[in-house]
């Protein structure tokens, strides 16, 4: 029995034209990292990447952690190890800028040129290791005035999209794709999508919470199938022909 399940794993993995599964890294903020039970239902979107995929095709490597950006990613050691996992063919999606923004936090701030020379060097870094580099911009937040969606990353999604641009490398923009998302859903409805509780919802928020940023456990499916889109639309090899999903 054994033998067969082998064969048929095999076969299955033959027929997509891989041997073995190609690995996404993911390096980034809370809005992609996995969350601990007790700040469920809280979702990083990366939890769910893998699920969109073929069994046994793409492994999701989620390396992202909360209140990182790329200047606090790179001092802590977590690029460093995440770069020494990295083998040749693996993708490396890489989403900061949340945090790269708030000058108030030292140890966080990324400067603007900082911000433009850490991005650069996770790409040099990458393609040394003969892996894939994608630029991804920031997730949009939630926030309306007069009913209107505004932006609320200043220029730092604009810095990702001109590094995508002068490195020659895939762009996934987040911002631009989540913003059409609130557009279209609404003010009121998009509250689903955020980590929006009222009290005695969940144990885990007795007092509820009004959490524009992060998202729900629904919201996070909701912007893992934005990235699937996506990769679907820029054909990542061995990627999008690997998608279960829609």
């Amino acid at each position: 029995m054994k033998r067969i399940l082998i064969m048929i794993v095999a076969c299955a993995l033959s027929a997509t034209g891989q041997s073995t599964p190609v690995t996404i890294f993911l390096a980034g903020d809370s809005t992609m990292a996995a969350k601990a039970p007790d700040k469920k239902p809280e979702a990083g979107w990366g939890e769910m990447l893998e699920s969109r995929f073929k069994p046994g095709t793409v492994k999701v490597d989620n390396r992202a952690m909360n209140g990182r950006s790329t200047t606090s990613f790179i001092a802590e050691g977590r690029w460093k190890a995440l770069i020494e996992s990295v083998s040749k063919g693996d993708y490396v999606f890489i989403q900061f800028g949340h945090n790269d923004q708030k000058k108030d936090k030292p140890g966080v701030y990324a400067p603007p040129e900082q911000y433009r020379a850490n991005l650069a060097n996770f790409v040099k870094d990458v393609r040394e290791k003969g892996a894939n580099p994608i630029l991804l911009t920031s997730i949009a937040r939630r926030r309306y005035e007069g009913g209107r969606l505004v932006p609320t990353h200043g220029d730092y999604p604009g810095f990702v999209r001109e590094a995508a641009k002068e490195l020659n490398v895939p762009l996934i923009d987040m911002e631009r794709r989540s913003d059409l998302l609130l557009v279209r859903v609404g003010e009121e409805e998009s509250k689903k999508i955020y980590l929006h509780l009222k009290p005695g919802d969940n144990p885990n928020y007795p007092k509820g919470i009004a959490d524009n940023t992060h998202l729900s456990t629904y919201g996070a499916g909701i912007i893992a199938d934005l990235a699937i889109d996506a990769i679907k639309d820029l054909r990542l090899r061995n990627l999008a022909n690997n998608i279960t999903y829609r």
